[in-house]
């Protein structure tokens, strides 16, 4: 019958602590456990520490817990018909004091399964049916990771994927926020948490109860920004010398009218131009959400493009760019917003003049929220790809009481049209004889 003896081998005040493993006669392991103790506190008689301080007897119960540890899985290899070797004497002796990771076994620290994602990205099955997480994607969960390193060393934690809770949320929305994070970045990192843990779920991973109740705090889009027809004017209206900057005009130009987000838009080129219907269309499948799109040309468009479209613009330098053409068509309006801050790498809140918060994303918030109440709403969300009403609103920063606005509006309209259509009779008094 298998049987353990702990032994020191040295008389020091930091003798280490041997653990005897025998098996059968004549077959016996041997090996350290990495903890130590004062030889003077070790009892010889009972091979365990004496018990003359709470120190030494809690140590003495985690030894005897450790013991009944391994003789348990040493009968359920021997049931297996497993090897039993040095080696496999020290990884259970590192597996109990957590040193190790158990074989086959995901970690149950966050930052493990978050690195787990990124490292099988390639093989994993994305939003779009395929294989491979997008390069975007990677990155968000790369910038996550670093997030939460900073976090953690703040808050002087190594956080479980069971620690997600609700309590966890706002301590961590308090974190962003002291760091001047964009609440939409901390929505999205809450969110892309939950799916860190969602992920090591299905691993076998314990989560809290409280993790499908976990949401990033939704807040009002306060700051919008989009292009004025005024303002969409005043650029086409100046003139620029320099080839670069007149192509990025016309990019913003068009950008302003077809309302797609910025990889896709400085994608378009003459193959997209196609006719259906008798109609004359531009035909894209948005990258996000896979969505195919065609939007008929008007006679902005036509103008504009000519049959040609600009030539081909990384979305960085078009992002450049963009500044410098609104900063020389002076749209400097002072407007509150989100502007990227170079030294500490990440958007800053504050008030500045309008070139320096626009962006290529928000020439499609330009086209939605200029044609919002001119065109029905159904439509422009077919073109700018939003699934639902409610996220088209907040998008365009409109809230329940600017939807009532335009139902009155509409209602003002239909009555003006039936007193154009409404002539009233006019009867003439008849003489009285």
């Amino acid at each position: 019958m298998a049987s353990i003896k702990l032994s020191i081998q040295s008389k020091s005040d930091n003798a280490q602590i041997y653990l005897r493993l025998s098996i059968r006669r004549g077959f016996y392991l041997k090996r350290k456990i990495g903890l130590s103790i004062n030889s003077k506190d070790w009892s010889s008689a009972t091979g365990l520490p004496k018990q003359n301080n709470p120190t030494n007897k809690n140590l003495t119960t985690k030894l005897k817990d450790l013991s009944n540890n391994i003789l348990q899985n040493l009968n359920d290899v021997n049931s297996k018909g497993e090897e039993i070797d040095g080696d496999w004497l020290s990884y259970r002796i590192d597996l109990y004091f957590n040193r190790v990771q158990e074989i086959g076994k995901q970690s149950d620290y966050l930052l493990d399964s978050l690195q787990k994602i990124i490292d099988t990205a390639p093989t994993r099955k994305n939003g779009k049916g395929g294989i491979g997480l997008s390069k975007s994607r990677v990155n968000g969960f790369n910038g996550l990771k670093s997030t939460l390193e900073t976090y953690q060393k703040a808050k002087k934690v190594k956080l479980k994927v069971k620690d997600i809770n609700l309590k966890f949320v706002n301590d961590f929305t308090e974190f962003m926020q002291g760091l001047k994070y964009a609440n939409g970045n901390t929505q999205k990192k809450i969110s892309d948490i939950k799916t860190v843990c969602l992920d090591a779920q299905v691993n076998g991973v314990e989560t809290s109860p409280q993790l499908l109740k976990v949401t990033g705090i939704k807040t009002q889009n306060d700051y919008i920004i989009y292009l004025t027809e005024t303002e969409l004017e005043q650029i086409e209206q100046t003139e620029f010398k320099r080839e670069a900057l007149i192509n990025a005009k016309k990019w913003l130009l068009l950008g302003s009218l077809v309302g797609q987000r910025g990889n896709d838009l400085l994608d378009l080129d003459n193959s997209n131009i196609t006719h259906k219907r008798g109609l004359k269309l531009i035909e894209l499948t948005q990258k996000k959400g896979n969505k195919k799109v065609f939007i008929p040309f008007s006679t902005k468009m036509e103008i504009l493009l000519n049959d040609d479209f600009p030539y081909k613009i990384s979305i960085q330098k078009f992002n450049k760019h963009l500044k410098d053409v609104c900063k020389i068509a002076e749209i400097n309006t002072i407007t509150k917003g989100y502007k990227h801050d170079n030294k500490i790498k990440r958007k800053v809140l504050g008030e500045y003049e309008k070139w320096e918060l626009i962006t290529s994303h928000d020439l499609r918030r330009t086209f939605a929220t200029n044609n919002y109440g001119e065109m029905p709403t159904p439509l422009i969300m077919s073109i700018t790809g939003h699934a639902t009403e409610k996220t088209f609103l907040n998008y365009i920063g409109k809230t329940s009481i600017d939807h009532a606005q335009q139902i009155a509006d509409y209602y003002i309209k239909q009555a003006e049209k039936s007193q154009k259509k409404f002539k009233p009779t006019i009867l003439k008094n008849k003489k009285v004889s």
